[in-house]
């Protein structure tokens, strides 16, 4: 794609949204967050993205967009838009030649969140870079967090459009999709961060309920998702990063099979994804790979979810 093209679309979108918010009067907001986007070859979604984030009510103290290697004209946007607002900062990474899944976002992220200068943050966001939300989106979330003094971790639903409709991406509640996250700075700590390997947006959940917090998606929230979740890599691989993910977790192998059968009959992928979660929840034990090393948080994964096949109070509720 060619910049000035770019360039001449975004500076109309630019001005009404500066319009826009200019008359808002929500710029001097008391709610102190940071936002992290680590994005790879995101140029076609991007820009629904940015847009989303400058029509915020409550703007955040911070986005930090880096760039993974991007070998399209992803880096070129961020830039061009880190130099019309002041709270938006690029970064960039080289290239390693590939897209690695699950432990290369969370590299980036580290990168970027480590730029951070800002101490009193009260709330941290990773934010994906092919989404789109309404102009009230965190606002709402935050005022979730203010009622649940305990709500540690949330975020809207994802939907996809599926032949052109918008279809729920049904998840538990107590899961929040790895594409929005938003952290209360206690739970942060709580977690002490981030794994670096796939399996990363379910460990994190896991250990703040085990700590006694609660995680959230809020149902009322809806966040367009416009590259259907685990296709970045391609079905296959998507569906393999997915069971590799759930060994690394510590998943329970009961559940795991029994999860596997639910995949068989479930659209869109059927006994492909039921195949790529085996392959991939196995292949961790024959290639050795290593899981968390928490034991105890292994532990507490797996009592859930022995208490979720036995239908008594879980994390699944």
């Amino acid at each position: 794609m060619d910049l000035p093209i770019i360039v001449v679309n975004a500076s109309s979108r630019i001005e009404r949204l500066e319009t826009t918010k200019r008359s808002s009067g929500t710029e001097d907001s008391t709610v102190k967050y940071v936002v992290v986007s680590p994005v790879r070859d995101e140029e076609e979604y991007i820009g629904k993205t940015i847009d989303s984030m400058v029509s915020q009510t409550i703007l955040p103290e911070a986005w930090i967009i880096i760039n993974d290697g991007s070998i399209d004209n992803t880096g070129n946007m961020i830039d061009y838009y880190a130099e019309k607002y002041s709270w938006i900062h690029s970064m960039h990474r080289e290239n390693r030649g590939f897209r690695k899944s699950g432990a290369g976002v969370i590299e980036a992220f580290y990168d970027a969140y480590e730029s951070i200068q800002l101490t009193d943050w009260k709330y941290i966001v990773k934010l994906d870079g092919d989404l789109s939300f309404d102009a009230d989106y965190f606002e709402k979330c935050f005022s979730y967090f203010e009622r649940l003094p305990k709500l540690g971790l949330g975020g809207g639903v994802i939907f996809n459009f599926v032949n052109g409709n918008l279809k729920l991406e049904p998840n538990p509640l107590f899961h929040v999709r790895g594409a929005t996250k938003i952290y209360r700075k206690e739970c942060w700590d709580a977690i002490e961060g981030l794994i670096k390997a796939p399996g990363w947006d379910t460990v994190d959940e896991v250990k703040a309920n085990m700590l006694g917090w609660t995680t959230q998606s809020f149902l009322d929230l809806k966040v367009i998702h416009h590259r259907y979740t685990g296709t970045a890599d391609g079905t296959w691989k998507g569906w393999v990063k997915n069971g590799l993910a759930n060994y690394i977790c510590g998943y329970h192998p009961l559940f795991m099979i029994l999860k596997r059968l639910k995949r068989t009959f479930q659209k869109p992928s059927y006994f492909i994804g039921a195949l790529g979660l085996l392959y991939g929840f196995m292949g961790g034990y024959v290639k050795r790979i290593p899981q968390v090393r928490d034991r105890a948080l292994i532990a507490y994964l797996r009592r859930q979810q022995v208490n979720r096949i036995l239908m008594k109070e879980s994390i699944w509720k």
